[in-house]
């Protein structure tokens, strides 16, 4: 059935009501994030880093728990935790080192159980990669050559990212993106978020002397665009799989910590190797 301009429209109002609660929000969100990653040094980025990461891999264990998989995880929760600082300390080298700690702890703890799962298990381990091992790539963006602009730049991009997808969607949104996964996404959204994502990376090509061509800007925009989407489509999936709207409630009008940082755990591992792979070292 076809939607009535009455129900379009008080659709559309209904949407951009919450609009003052997500805006405020957004904006701490954000200016803790800009200010440790302009004035802090790489302990606060990991800092910061760490807080959303222990947040966010509890809230999936917890979802997980409500496809009798899960439950409180201190392991999951820790690993995501201590990952960031390690990072911040040792760079790249410390993550087979952590993830062969953390295999080892899984295993004695599957064994010790008097009741084991391996589909815990495996969560573990999971939920460590999926949050703790992503998000620590933005300590790495960090401690890049000119660090603070790249890091600014993929957070810019992909706030520009979620906040146009938000209102062109919710203006002018349409056409369905995926329906079963996330009936609120639209093409248009979609496209709106893209290009703006587009814009933020060739924008700062004409604000700063790079040493990327702003073809090479774009196409890095372009790329980091789709990645921000999968990675909320990602999250979206395993909401829908256990029947939750939000991964959590702490952060008003934007859910969980999971629910905020869905689209920047994928830019985050993607963005720093394609910066690495043109040339930022």
């Amino acid at each position: 059935m076809t939607a009535q301009p009455d129900q379009v429209r008080g659709g559309i109002r209904g949407r951009f009501s919450t609009l003052p609660v997500r805006l405020a929000t957004g904006i701490l969100y954000a200016a803790t994030f800009i200010g440790a990653m302009a004035w802090g040094n790489p302990y606060a980025v990991a800092a910061v880093c760490a807080l959303f990461a222990g947040g966010a891999v509890d809230e999936f264990i917890r979802i997980a728990h409500r496809a009798e998989v899960g439950g409180r995880d201190l392991l999951a929760v820790g690993a995501a935790v201590a990952l960031p600082f390690m990072v911040a300390a040792e760079g790249t080298a410390v993550f087979p080192i952590a993830f062969t700690v953390v295999l080892i702890i899984v295993t004695i703890r599957h064994v010790a159980q008097r009741r084991p799962s391996i589909a815990h298990s495996a969560l573990t381990v999971f939920g460590m990669v999926y949050v703790g091992f992503s998000l620590s790539h933005l300590v790495l963006i960090r401690a890049l050559d000119d660090g603070v602009f790249w890091a600014l730049t993929v957070l810019v991009s992909v706030w520009a990212n979620d906040v146009f997808a938000y209102l062109a969607g919710s203006a002018i949104g349409r056409h369905k993106m995926a329906p079963r996964i996330s009936p609120k996404k639209t093409w248009e959204g979609f496209i709106a978020g893209t290009l703006a994502s587009i814009a933020v990376w060739v924008g700062v090509g004409f604000l700063a002397d790079l040493p990327l061509s702003l073809g090479v800007l774009a196409a890095v925009g372009f790329v980091l665009g789709l990645v921000g989407v999968g990675g909320d489509l990602f999250e979206s999936r395993i909401k829908r799989e256990v029947g939750v709207k939000d991964s959590g409630n702490v952060l008003p009008g934007h859910g969980g910590f999971l629910d905020r940082v869905d689209s920047l755990l994928a830019v985050s591992v993607v963005g720093y190797y394609i910066l690495v792979a043109v040339g930022v070292s």
